[in-house]
């Protein structure tokens, strides 16, 4: 293991712990909700510009819709007054506006009259799985209707998504969903392990969580066949592709190299799924995934933040900080650390302690409003993410202190973790 992973951190300038405390963990889930509801168009979540303002020249895209649907539950079951009317608004969309009557699914993009977008003649495994973890949300918040929507979205996985041969998922295919794109992402596979793991805990169906376990061992055994670092592209007989994108290193969604962001994010979900379904080998394998992630992600160019991606031996290629890669690191340390089997292997809460530091010194603008992306002096940067377009992994990160490692989100706050006071 790593110096960065044994790094003995665990206070402030002042000597005392910075770790914030669970009101302002809570007030932070609040802002963090207000904001992203400015995102609210007629047909879904717009995408939101640096003031709060839903940028119209972008279309209303699935992905940011249901994530804002899924915070929104998140949200109601906390006791946010309002929230209701928000998760509601989010379940309309989808079931209606970016519904595809004809061939089923969804549209990924919509215009802001409600009418598909042209340009994006494919859907989406990355933004469907999205809907699944909205859908799981809204039931777990007992919206009318709800049933229904997490009804399809499973019918949609099994029908389209989950490709049975090789367990893993497809990435892309046509509005008929009649052709396959080449293509296989680990992006989007992410993200279904993230619904799947969702509609196990609030369906009972056990199912989903074998299928997630399935994604999750291939994500572990590439990984580790790539010295930790875990590849993102792959081709149709899923065989990694390094070089993909080698041109295009900053792209949003299929970046070149290794992104150490999606290795915590995989280290959180491999021990939630670990612990789920008590495969203690999930948990321990793990480990590497964070401990690399922190030795190649944090402040390797002698400055605080997470770079982006790095190449294959572990060189910073895209040196801006993203929020959302500061907030799975954190939300990985938290579970992590809280894990039995982990205690002593690294420094959880000094890192998170050290983590939390730079994230309310250099990310949060204010409460609520994260900066999407740093360039590496700290100042803001708009080469990949202009605006502040969702909240949804900042609002995971605060909440995940206040829940137990598993079940996930939704299902433990609909057990009643995590309350918030009427005040609120």
């Amino acid at each position: 293991m790593g110096n960065n992973a044994n790094v003995a951190v665990g206070s402030g300038a002042s000597g005392e712990a910075v770790l914030p405390d669970p009101n302002w963990f809570d007030d932070e889930f609040v802002a963090l909700y207000k904001y992203g509801m400015n995102s609210r168009v007629e047909h879904g979540f717009g995408y939101l510009g640096r003031e709060g303002e839903v940028v119209l020249s972008k279309p209303v895209e699935l992905w940011i819709t249901c994530r804002m649907t899924h915070t929104a539950a998140l949200a109601y079951m906390r006791g946010i007054e309002g929230a209701r009317e928000f998760a509601e608004h989010g379940l309309r969309a989808i079931s209606s506006s970016f519904k595809d009557e004809k061939f089923g699914g969804w549209y990924s993009a919509i215009n802001h009259d409600g009418s598909p977008v042209d340009s994006r003649a494919q859907k989406e495994a990355y933004a469907h799985a999205f809907v699944a973890l909205a859908a799981s949300s809204l039931v777990a918040a007992k919206i009318p209707g709800a049933q229904e929507l997490l009804e399809e979205a499973k019918r949609d996985q099994e029908e389209h998504w989950f490709d049975k041969e090789t367990g893993l998922v497809f990435d892309r295919r046509s509005f008929d969903f009649s052709e396959i794109d080449a293509y296989r992402g680990i992006n989007a596979a992410m993200h279904t392990v993230e619904a799947y793991l969702a509609v196990a805990d609030v369906t009972g169906e056990s199912i989903w969580r074998e299928r997630a376990v399935g994604i999750v061992e291939f994500a572990l055994k590439q990984s580790q066949a790539h010295n930790d670092r875990l590849p993102e592209h792959f081709s149709s007989d899923w065989v990694p592709d390094l070089e993909y994108n080698k041109e295009r290193p900053a792209d949003p969604f299929r970046p070149y190299g290794t992104t150490p962001g999606h290795g915590f994010e995989w280290a959180r979900l491999s021990a939630q799924a670990g612990v789920g379904a008590e495969r203690p080998d999930l948990v321990e394998q793990a480990l590497p995934l964070f401990v690399r992630a922190t030795e190649d992600g944090w402040a390797p160019d002698g400055n605080e933040g997470f770079v982006y991606t790095t190449d294959w031996e572990g060189k910073p290629v895209v040196v801006q900080r993203m929020h959302w890669v500061a907030a799975e690191a954190i939300a990985a340390a938290n579970v992590l650390g809280r894990i039995e089997s982990l205690a002593g292997l690294a420094d959880f809460d000094g890192l998170q302690d050290m983590w939390w530091e730079y994230v309310r010194k250099y990310v949060i603008d204010s409460p609520g409003r994260w900066n999407h992306e740093l360039g590496a002096d700290m100042s803001v940067a708009t080469v990949t993410w202009p605006g502040m377009p969702d909240a949804y992994h900042a609002a995971q990160c605060v909440l995940m202190p206040r829940i137990p490692v598993v079940p996930v989100f939704s299902a433990a706050v609909s057990l009643g973790f995590a309350p918030l006071g009427e005040d609120k």
